[in-house]
């Protein structure tokens, strides 16, 4: 492809900061830019990521139709919400418009499991128009290339066990929320935890409603099992609130977090497979005390076992750089809404990312 990726931010927050600066510096070209924040609208992108003026405005969400048929960008970058029942506008949008789009949501990465509904709505739209649509990030690679890869060097497994956590307050409010960050113990239990108290009929029931609410390690054990060929017999999460034994200034959620009250949350899901693998994930997620690190830890149980641990990830900056670096891969991809087990590995793009694409865009 020769000339340049024509990209459009579509949520201009603080992943966003690192997504436009990856997709210029990888020889992109950003159209446009979307958000619903009506302090930011209107202002070009360069006050927010500094340099020049570059002419390309913060669009409002109620013009972004408008702008988007006008820009006509080759992808959307989609760094909003973190269930798919949230950012379904945004994404089916660009679906009908036949926009392909990749989005840091992290249901998204794998939503057949715990949104089918909306996943094959979605799925249809794009497939009627030729676009691809897919969810991406930190997870793509940490919690499952990483994992897969490891498997493909493991004669047998009997247990694959995982552990990742994060702070919350790197990724924007509406995720600090989701996380119950702020919440005291029974407002946690009343709003989070009680959601998983259900019979696997009722969750059944949930997803098959669009209700349920999965946590992050939900989609990455069905993207697991997918990608490892595994059929899934049964899967639970488990939500339980993290606290600390003093009291945390939160400046996403713009307040104080008592001691003893919910900092954010550990989810664990078990996956059982046919096969007799289980797959076993938790994903903590909480405002960090000072003492407090990103990890990523994980283990295939086997012959032989391998563990793999990754301290201190930069987990922001990997997900912009994998969102990114994934753009060929998605432009390429047949159209539908396609999970990224699909779409082949990640790989380093080092040349400018057109030159990585095959189709023949106009």
């Amino acid at each position: 492809m020769e000339r340049k990726i024509r990209v459009v931010q579509y949520g201009v927050g603080k992943m966003s900061l690192y997504t436009m600066r990856y997709a210029l510096e990888k020889g992109c070209e950003i159209v446009g830019a979307i958000d619903i924040n009506p302090e930011i609208i209107g202002k070009d992108i360069s006050e927010i990521l500094g340099g020049n003026p570059t002419g390309v405005l913060v669009t409002s969400v109620n013009d972004a139709e408008k702008m988007l048929k006008e820009t006509k960008p080759d992808i959307c970058i989609v760094t909003t919400m973190s269930l798919i029942n949230d950012l379904y506008s945004s994404l089916e949008l660009c679906a009908k418009l036949g926009i392909n789009a990749i989005t840091t949501c992290e249901e998204a990465f794998f939503p057949i499991n715990s949104n089918p509904v909306s996943t094959k709505a979605l799925n249809a739209i794009a497939r009627e128009t030729g676009c691809t649509i897919t969810g991406s990030g930190y997870q793509d690679v940490y919690w499952g290339e990483l994992i897969a890869a490891i498997a493909a060097s493991t004669q047998r497994i009997t247990k694959i066990k995982g552990s990742s956590s994060y702070n919350v307050e790197e990724y924007g409010i509406a995720l600090a929320e989701a996380h119950g960050a702020g919440l005291t113990l029974e407002e946690f239990e009343e709003k989070i935890a009680s959601a998983d108290n259900m019979t696997d009929e009722e969750r059944k029931e949930k997803i098959d409603k669009c209700e349920f609410l999965p946590s992050y390690m939900w989609s990455v054990n069905g993207w697991l099992a997918e990608k490892l060929g595994l059929t899934v017999t049964g899967q639970t999460q488990k939500c339980v609130p993290q606290t600390h034994s003093e009291d945390l200034e939160s400046s996403t959620l713009g307040m104080t977090i008592p001691q003893g009250n919910a900092t954010g949350m550990s989810a664990v899901v078990t996956t059982t497979t046919e096969e007799g693998i289980t797959i076993e994930s938790e994903c903590i997620g909480k405002v960090y005390s000072k003492d407090d690190f990103d990890k990523n830890e994980w283990t295939v149980y086997g012959e032989p076992d391998t563990t793999i641990v990754v301290n201190r990830p930069a987990t922001v900056e990997l997900t912009c750089a994998t969102i990114v670096n994934r753009i060929p891969d998605v432009i390429d991809a047949e159209p539908g809404y396609v999970t990224t087990d699909l779409i082949g590995e990640p790989t380093f793009k080092i040349k400018p990312l057109n030159e990585y694409v095959k189709k023949n865009l106009l």
